[in-house]
Parts: C-alpha cells; structure tokens; sequence
C-alpha cells in the first residue's frame, strides 16, 4: 500500500449533511445507506463536521427516559462531557457533528490515511480539494479492499518491481503468490540485492507477507538508495 494513493481507493459519491440538515434526516441517511457516519457541509461544499452513529447515540441515551428504579448514570459535566452534552438537544446536523473533522487529500498515500485514522480512532476521513471542499471519503473498508487483488495480479506486480528494483534479469528470480504470501525463489549476485527484493516485494499491494527462499553467491551488500519497511492496514 506505500505508494497507493487515497484518489484511487476513495468513494467519489458521498452521502453527506448541511448544516440544517434535520436529526431525523441525517438518521434516515445513515439507515439507507447502510453507513456508519457521513460529512457535513456548507453552502459551498466545504467540509465543517462529521457525524457518526455514536453522535446519534448521545442524543439517544440523553433523552431516555427512567424505567422503574433503572436509570442512566449521567456524569458530572467536565469540559470533556459538555460536547456529548450539547448533542443531547441537537435538532440538526450542525449541533450534531463533531469539529473540527479530520480530512485527507487525494494524493496521500493510503498508508498515510490508515495512520491517522488509527491515531484519532476514526472509520473515515472525508477527502477534500485544495479549497477544503468535499470530493470523496475514504473509509476502512476502503483501505481493506487493497488485500482483494488476485494473486496473480499480486504477482505480476512483485515480479515487475523486483526485476526494475535490482536491476536483474527476468530469470533470476522467481515469483509465487498464495493467499497474498509471495514466496520468492532464485540465485542473485549479492545478499544485498536479496534483502532488497524482500523489502520491495514487501510493498506491494495486496501483499500478505514474504517467504524469502532467494539465495546469493556473496555477502556483499549493494550500495543505492534505502527502500523503507513494507506498511500495510
């Protein structure tokens, strides 16, 4: 997934709010789309907020009324408390959604957009044009989809990069993929250029990881540029 970007894996129609958008509204979306939380925009299509079925739930759980001796524990209102508290009487998406939203721009890496949805615990990052107005959203699913590519198409892939990586002949190194493990087989001039044909065959993706069966008939290690540790979601 290193050099994937968001524009080719991003969903280019997005079910998004307004501002004014109704509660009952921005439920009903959620429902029919079968989605677990959307953008809101403004008048310009700029990105102001989420909203996601937990902001939805406060207002739930706020409202519910007592049953018998049952009740609800509502925490005392600390400055972390009063953004759930507001959400209790929203009417619209505006009071609903949270802000500021995190956003990604279509030429990240995927990579990139994995990290930060798993640094602020959010399943979506609405995608946004140079002037902050909404062209995709890129959810996990999305990111998931990577490790669907055929195995044959994995290998292919990995065949081509390796031989252009380490600048060998086609017949060198043999390639083999089962359930995304990409085994590699063959003789190279140098460890080195082993090392390197794992860590590329390692960034490709779809890869699920790498058997590395190469051999080499020296030690030395080739010098050139470093190729960075393989990422994947």
């Amino acid at each position: 997934m290193r050099d994937r970007r968001v524009k080719e894996v991003m969903t280019r129609e997005v079910v998004r709010a307004r501002r004014d958008t109704p509660f009952k509204e921005v439920a009903r979306l959620l429902a029919e789309h079968r989605i677990s939380g959307l953008p809101v925009v403004d008048d310009q299509g700029k990105v102001v907020g989420v909203i996601s079925e937990t902001d939805l739930l406060y207002h739930r759980v706020r409202q519910e009324p007592e049953h018998g001796h049952r009740r609800f524990h509502v925490p005392r209102l600390t400055r972390s408390s009063r953004p759930a508290t507001a959400k209790a009487g929203a009417r619209t998406a505006e009071q609903l959604m949270t802000r500021p939203a995190f956003i990604v721009a279509p030429a990240q890496y995927v990579t990139d957009a994995a990290s930060m949805m798993d640094r602020h615990h959010v399943s979506r990052l609405p995608v946004v044009d140079d002037e902050d107005r909404l062209v995709g959203i890129v959810t996990r699913g999305n990111l998931l989809k990577v490790f669907l590519r055929p195995d044959e198409e994995i290998g292919r892939d990995v065949i081509d990069r390796v031989v252009r990586g380490i600048d060998c002949p086609r017949y060198e190194v043999d390639v083999a993929v089962a359930d995304g493990v990409v085994t590699l087989r063959g003789h190279l001039e140098r460890r080195g250029d082993a090392e390197l044909a794992a860590r590329i065959a390692g960034q490709v993706d779809g890869v699920v990881a790498i058997t590395d069966n190469l051999t080499c008939r020296s030690d030395d290690h080739r010098s050139g540029p470093a190729v960075g540790p393989s990422a994947h979601v």
